[in-house]
């Protein structure tokens, strides 16, 4: 399903019943929602752009993915809107490199909705992102505006 976000189109993909992918696209033929999930997922996106409370996230089940990959995909779903959390961080708290959760990141086939444009380098440095620093940049300062006073903090390190 092709979804127009303010920062580009984005296509939504399902299979039986959970969203596999989230992808920034130049998609021209991109079908109409063909299941419930895809439209959660529209919705939650609407959700997202708009600065409205946020439903439930829509059931998922990235595509591919080993299971470090996967572990580190359900780590970042801990990180808060308006926070961030450096790769070092995240490779603590799974006993991993921060390189390997750099490559992890990158391989995330959910994008936004598995955030990870919440992950940053050390001394809080943007790092890279998938779809480009721009658009991480992006929705990072969109993000800011949904916490109170436009605050973001640093996730503290989860034990």
């Amino acid at each position: 399903m092709r979804y127009n976000s303010p920062l580009g189109t984005l296509h939504i993909q399902a299979e039986s019943g959970y969203v596999t992918a989230l992808r920034f696209c130049d998609c021209i033929d991109c079908d109409e929602p063909g299941c419930e999930a895809e439209a959660a997922a529209a919705a939650w996106l609407d959700a997202y752009f708009s600065g409205a409370p946020l439903p439930p996230i829509p059931p998922l089940n990235p595509a591919g993915g080993s299971e470090f990959q996967r572990r580190v995909w359900k780590y970042l779903l801990e990180i808060p809107i308006g926070s961030t959390a450096s790769y070092g961080q995240i490779a603590a708290h799974l006993g991993s490199s921060a390189r390997a959760v750099g490559q992890a990141a990158g391989a995330n086939p959910v994008a936004i909705i598995i955030p990870c444009h919440r992950v940053v380098a050390a001394g809080g440095k943007l790092g890279g992102y998938a779809y480009g620093k721009a658009i991480k940049q992006a929705l990072l300062n969109l993000e800011a505006t949904h916490v109170p006073f436009g605050v973001r903090k640093e996730t503290e390190e989860k034990k």
